[in-house]
């Protein structure tokens, strides 16, 4: 694995692979000293075009926590905010000698630009690009939908494990969500079924094409399909034009759109006991998701955050300490380290 650009590069076995490296990854984390040697003397360059609190900081932790040296790239107060391109950045970070950019940038795209384009000689890891995708937030849910539901009763653990028989219900602001077009793909990977329940505006043009079904209305899909994961989307009023404090053009204002797709105690009661809650960050409390949800006992929302260091990790790691055959033996390595 050279780049981590999409979750459609990821076939199952890839992805498996990724997966239960993070879980080698978060089992270290549990211990009083959580600091690996495995990528000392490596750099990671943290090149972030768009504001992020949850991904910045979870991609600087799970470096720091391998050892490398970590390198924090903001836009605003930099020398793009002079009109510098992304080419004349990319090559000031390949003078640094970077081994590792991960890139988040406004525009669909831009890390693929920057692997294919031969400015940089690092891996790209793809930290959100536009309304593209965002692939190590599908594994971090991935990580976690495994974690809660492909295990069994007589004690077989989930490591080795895809999400076949899962199902998946997306629900929200899937139009300008990456991270929605990302989990989509991913979950078919790995054997899930998944749906995608939305108003009509919210849809994107082209959706019948995506491996998945999809839905307006919310509540007989809960009802009927008896999801085991429920994933709530942000809704991006921020891309949203049209004017006002609701939706814009998109729906006509948050009380209907709560009513309609928003998840709450009436809603939480149509899951089936063992169904777990899911959000991306940050969270419109109030909007799609209400209070009672987003703190009941099946909310795994905090814990999507914690996963996403052991997966980034796990990524960061796959990506930088060696080949393939080096990789077989990550858990021997980590655990001796």
């Amino acid at each position: 694995m050279r780049h981590l650009l999409s979750t459609a590069d990821l076939d199952v076995t890839t992805a498996v692979r990724i997966l239960d490296t993070a879980a080698q990854m978060a089992a270290t984390q549990s211990r009083e000293i959580k600091k690996l040697p495995t990528l000392r003397g490596r750099t990671v360059v943290n090149l972030f075009f768009e504001d992020s609190t949850r991904t910045r900081i979870s991609f600087e932790t799970a470096a720091k926590r391998l050892s490398a040296d970590v390198i924090n790239f903001s836009a605003k107060g930099s020398s793009v905010s002079k009109g510098e391109s992304l080419k004349d950045t990319a090559l000031t970070l390949q003078a640094m000698g970077a081994d590792a950019v991960v890139i988040r940038h406004q525009a669909s795209g831009a890390p693929h630009t920057l692997a294919a384009s031969g400015w940089v000689d690092s891996s790209v890891i793809n930290a959100g690009d536009g309304t593209h995708q965002h692939p190590t937030q599908a594994l971090l849910d991935a990580y976690t939908m495994r974690r809660h539901l492909a295990g069994d009763a007589v004690g077989v653990g989930d490591v080795g494990r895809d999400l076949s028989g899962l199902r998946v219900v997306i629900v929200g602001d899937v139009l300008h969500s990456r991270v929605a077009r990302s989990n989509v793909l991913l979950l078919r990977t790995l054997g899930a079924d998944v749906t995608l329940v939305a108003p009509p505006t919210l849809v994107p043009v082209g959706v019948e094409a995506w491996p998945c079904r999809v839905s307006y209305d919310l509540d007989p899909v809960l009802r009927d399909q008896q999801p085991d994961a429920v994933m709530m989307l942000r809704v991006q009023r921020e891309r949203m034009t049209g004017g006002g404090s609701g939706g814009g053009a998109f729906f006509p204002n948050p009380v209907e759109y709560t009513r309609g797709y928003g998840l709450d105690r009436r809603r939480l009661a149509l899951l089936p006991d063992h169904a777990i809650v899911m959000h991306p960050g940050p969270m419109n409390r109030g909007l799609e998701i209400s209070a009672d949800a987003a703190d009941s006992p099946r909310a795994v929302i905090v814990e999507q955050v914690t996963n996403g260091v052991a997966v980034r990790m796990a990524v960061l790691y796959l990506l930088l300490a060696g080949d393939l055959a080096e990789q077989k033996n990550v858990e021997e390595r980590v655990v001796v380290a």
